[in-house]
């Protein structure tokens, strides 16, 4: 089992987080979610999943549409008190995902305005692996140079895109790329893509 912080910010593409949260539970991992005010409103928008408006009913939606698993736990964005801020805390990896441009550039310049921005900072500091998955199209010379600084610094930079050797047919197996590809970085075994050359089937 691994501790894994994941960072849910207000890019589109909550389906990402939605579905990496998911999936590292059901490979038996504790997942430690940051979600930021504009992630709860984008869970809304984009996926029908209405979170409330204060913390409380957040957190309490919010497991209870994983089934309220004992391997998941949800932080808001402004609680710097949170067990997850700390170096000391018992953590393998953070993957913000999707991940803003906005949120690219606070952790590219260790400007920490909310709790993703720190346990991402922490992670960069403590040199444990950090997955950026950004979902920005085109992108300007500013985000492509502190995507360019925080790769230089150790994080791996994981855009939302999907190949199509394996014939994707639906939003939810392009997505599943995705995810597996983050899994892969964090060395976790999943069979959510058909890898290339490969004869084993995807779930």
């Amino acid at each position: 089992m691994k501790n894994i912080i994941v960072g849910i910010t207000g890019a589109s593409g909550a389906i990402i987080g939605e579905r990496l949260v998911r999936s590292l539970i059901e490979t038996g991992n504790q997942v430690h979610v940051i979600l930021s005010p504009s992630g709860v409103e984008v869970f809304r928008e984009e996926l029908g999943i209405k979170l409330g408006s204060d913390h409380a009913q957040i957190k309490k939606n919010f497991l209870k549409h994983y089934g309220n698993p004992k391997a998941l736990d949800l932080s808001p964005a402004d609680d710097f008190a949170a067990r997850v801020s700390s170096g000391s805390s018992s953590i393998d990896a953070m993957v913000v995902a999707p991940c803003s441009m906005s949120t690219a550039a606070s952790i590219a310049h260790g400007i920490t305005t909310n709790l993703i921005h720190r346990a991402a900072s922490v992670s960069l500091k403590e040199r444990r692996t950090l997955i950026l998955v950004p979902r920005e199209s085109p992108m300007s010379s500013i985000h492509l140079e502190n995507l360019l600084k925080l790769s230089q610094v150790g994080a791996f930079i994981l855009p939302a895109t999907t190949a199509f050797y394996h014939k994707p047919k639906t939003v939810e197996e392009m997505v599943d790329f995705t995810v597996g590809r983050i899994l892969d970085i964090l060395k976790i075994k999943n069979t959510l893509f058909n890898r290339w050359r490969e004869n084993s089937a995807a779930k």
